[in-house]
């Protein structure tokens, strides 16, 4: 009898260890781990499980997992091949807790001795896929560089014509002998040759905005550029009944930018939050800042954004504008990175969006950061 007895606790104290030693392995993992009934009642979850997904294991268990790992269909993984052979499937689940994530799911059917179960191991791909989508919104860049580079030409040929020919049709204005019609004449011309150089203009804006380009960076009060956006965009603020409210501090630090470039950025983001809100509405825009960075805050007061649409808000040819083109925030994210910022996106569905820009300033100040000690 005790030989059996030193056996049992010969062969608990075996597992004991087994079940630390594979606690410690779980527990341990970059990767998550999670294993839920056929029902969908989390049983088990990592430590890495519930930082990917924002919730605490020990306090999960036995919860539905739909709350965190929702559309999984935890009956069909726990039968797996219905052959009866060893399977698994793959997928992807994106996030938003609080950040977006995207998450690579491979799923194996287990047995748990209290009925079938399924083993998901989720490895966080959100660096891989943005890596990805930033080649693949390359590649799309360039072919719209190529198209427009071809469609400025096929434009630009018959605006030099027309400038030429209005050029030769105001001196045969001149030569008119009535002096009244003259006058009505020379005017209507004028008109049409400025609005010819104004196309010029816009077709050279736009394709500077489009090649990208090292930036030419010099000091630059951003106030003045705002104010100089809000000029140009004057007409199309006050036929929408859009009330502008800009506010920023009395002294505001320079930084280093390309002027027009970043006319360019804020002109797109104006334009944007005001077809955002149609006709009425507030556009407010705050300039702060503090030691190290200077930030612009377009805040509008449209319909906002669900959580979804930030995955391919700045994806060029991506709008939800009917008559959009989807390239306006792809160069505007081109332009903040091209001057060393970020850019912050915060939106709720009903409440309006805000796009913030974050700007290195020219004369940085250094800190002190406190270690924190364990």
């Amino acid at each position: 009898m005790p030989d059996r007895v030193d056996k049992l606790e010969f062969l608990n104290d075996r597992l004991s260890r087994r079940r630390v030693f594979f606690e410690t392995i779980l527990r341990t993992m970059q990767d998550g781990v999670v294993v839920a009934t056929e029902d969908g009642i989390l049983k088990y979850a990592n430590r890495a499980a519930g930082a990917m997904l924002g919730f605490d294991p020990d306090e999960a268990a036995g919860r539905p997992a739909e709350r965190w790992l929702p559309g999984v269909d935890w009956a069909a993984l726990s039968r797996g091949d219905e052959s009866g052979r060893e399977s698994f499937s793959s997928s992807e689940l994106e996030a938003f807790r609080p950040q977006r994530a995207v998450f690579s799911l491979s799923a194996f059917p287990i047995e748990d001795g209290a009925g079938r179960a399924a083993l998901v191991i989720l490895r966080d791909v959100t660096r891989e896929r943005a890596d990805a989508q930033e080649a693949l919104e390359s590649g799309r860049m360039q072919a719209v560089r190529v198209l427009a580079a071809s469609l400025a030409h096929e434009i630009g040929n018959p605006l030099n014509a027309l400038g030429i020919h209005l050029q030769l049709l105001g001196r045969e204005v001149k030569t008119v002998p009535d002096g009244a019609v003259r006058d009505d004449l020379a005017e209507l011309v004028q008109v049409a040759r400025d609005e010819v150089d104004r196309l010029d203009l816009v077709l050279s804006k736009f394709l500077n905005a489009l090649r990208g380009g090292a930036p030419d960076l010099a000091p630059c009060d951003v106030a003045e550029v705002l104010q100089r956006t809000l000029r140009v965009m004057r007409a199309d603020i006050q036929e929408r009944a859009i009330r502008v409210d800009l506010e920023h501090p009395a002294q505001i630090p320079k930084i280093r930018a390309d002027a027009e470039q970043l006319q360019q950025a804020f002109f797109n983001l104006v334009k944007n939050a005001v077809q955002a809100m149609g006709d009425g509405g507030t556009l407010r825009i705050a300039v702060s800042c503090d030691d190290r960075d200077l930030a612009v805050a377009f805040s509008d007061t449209g319909p906002g954004m669900e959580p979804e649409e930030y995955a391919r808000l700045f994806q060029p040819f991506h709008t939800s504008k009917p008559d959009g083109h989807g390239i306006g925030l792809s160069i505007v994210r081109r332009i903040v990175q091209d001057h060393g910022g970020r850019i912050e996106v915060s939106s709720r569905p009903g409440s309006g969006t805000t796009f913030r820009l974050v700007f290195p300033l020219a004369d940085r100040k250094a800190r002190l950061i406190s270690a924190k000690r364990d």
